[in-house]
């Protein structure tokens, strides 16, 4: 078993170093991670310059771009094979309903799905991150029944787990993403030089956390697990705007 792991908070994580000890234990392991915080790159790529490729003392890759970027050069230009799968996180905070759509952590794993390798990515949720281990632990179990249970086609799954211990998990739920309201409104601020500058305010309050939903199962002390999909198309809307376009 051949993992890739990468993460969006950097090569030095903490969550990254557990998530790459656990795995350890079952798989070969190569760790490409982005050289500093790339918290909410979302799935950007670095196209204005070039990247480089360098090997931090504990033997974790590191680049000066994206998660994206990490994962991209790893599959398609490091590595000498295809890895089995790719484990993004352990990310510390949640990815859970609207988040999805600008995490680094999750934008990892889509990648390494977008060429065709089942993929996971890993978020701890809370704010005190105190239990990097057991979302490691919850990595390795999932990677494990992988393993015993394969899928028929490559596949992505968003993990929530929450900050507690192991033990005190309330087991496992497969959900769908719930909604945020929106945000709260950019913090306006003034720099040393006299300038205006702005700060993006923190994500709003869970608007849809009803039964089956990320929200709810991470409320509720179950670990939540999303499968993703990366098709945009509004397939109920194409009658309508194909109606609208023929409209004289």
């Amino acid at each position: 078993m051949r993992i890739l792991l990468s993460n969006d908070d950097g090569y030095h994580a903490p969550g990254l170093a557990a998530l790459a000890a656990e795995l350890s234990l079952i798989a070969d392991v190569t760790v490409v991670a982005p050289e500093s915080d790339r918290s909410g790159a979302s799935n950007s790529l670095t196209l204005d310059r070039p990247l480089q490729l360098r090997r931090a003392p504990n033997g974790f890759h590191y680049v000066n771009g994206t998660p994206t970027d990490c994962v991209h050069l790893a599959v398609t230009g490091m590595l000498d094979h295809l890895p089995d799968m790719v484990v993004s996180g352990v990310n510390s905070g949640a990815n859970m309903g609207d988040d999805t759509l600008y995490s680094g952590t999750v934008a990892a794993a889509t990648e390494g799905y977008l060429l065709g390798v089942p993929s996971i990515a890993v978020s701890l949720t809370g704010r005190s991150f105190s239990h990097y281990a057991t979302a490691a632990r919850v990595a390795r179990e999932l990677v494990e029944r992988f393993v015993s249970q394969p899928f028929s086609k490559p596949m992505l799954l968003n993990v929530n787990v929450p900050d507690v211990e192991h033990g005190a998990l309330c087991g496992v739920r497969t959900t769908r993403l719930g909604r945020r309201h929106r945000a709260e409104p950019v913090i306006r601020a003034t720099n040393p030089r006299g300038e205006t500058i702005y700060w993006v305010g923190p994500v709003g309050a869970a608007a849809d956390a009803g039964e089956g939903t990320d929200f709810n199962a991470i409320e509720q002390g179950f670990v939540s697990v999303t499968p993703l999909q990366i098709d945009l198309t509004h397939a109920a809307q194409i009658g309508e705007v194909a109606s609208w376009l023929e409209t004289r």
